[in-house]
C-alpha cells in the first residue's frame, strides 16, 4: 500500500475546495496526469501533513506544484518545500505560463524525473 501521511480535517476541507476550483493551468496539467497516463497514478489537491499539494504521485514520492507570480521568491514556499522534502518527497515546480505555453515540455521533464528515480 502506498504511503499516505495523516490528514487534518482543515487541510481536507481546503483540498476539497481547491479540487472544485482548479486554475486553468491545473486543469490542463491534470488532463494529462490523470488516469495514469504517464504510467503512474497522481492525486490532485492532496493534503500532506499541514499542506495541500497540487499533484502528488505517492509511489514515486513526487510532488508537482504550479505557481503564479505570487510565488516568486516565496519564503513560505521554501519552508514548505523543505518540510515536504524532509518527508522524502521530491518537488517539481512549474510556472503557469510553462504549462500554458509548453505542456509537452513540462510532461517530458516530469517523465524524466519519474524514470530517473521513480
Amino acid at each position: 500500500m502506498a504511503y499516505r501521511p495523516p490528514r487534518s480535517s482543515v487541510s481536507t476541507e481546503v483540498a476539497r475546495t481547491l479540487r472544485r476550483t482548479l486554475t486553468p493551468e491545473e486543469r490542463l496539467l491534470w488532463s494529462r496526469l490523470r488516469s495514469a497516463q504517464l504510467g503512474v497514478s497522481f492525486r490532485r489537491q492532496e493534503p500532506i501533513g499541514r499542506y495541500v499539494v497540487d499533484f502528488v504521485c505517492y509511489p514515486a514520492r513526487l510532488i508537482i506544484e504550479l505557481d503564479g507570480s505570487q510565488h516568486l521568491n516565496s519564503e513560505s514556499d521554501r519552508v514548505r518545500d523543505a518540510a515536504l522534502q524532509a518527508d522524502g518527497f521530491r518537488i517539481m515546480r512549474f510556472w503557469n505560463n510553462e504549462v500554458r505555453g509548453n505542456l509537452d515540455g513540462v510532461l517530458e521533464r516530469i517523465q524524466a524525473v519519474l524514470k530517473e528515480g521513480g
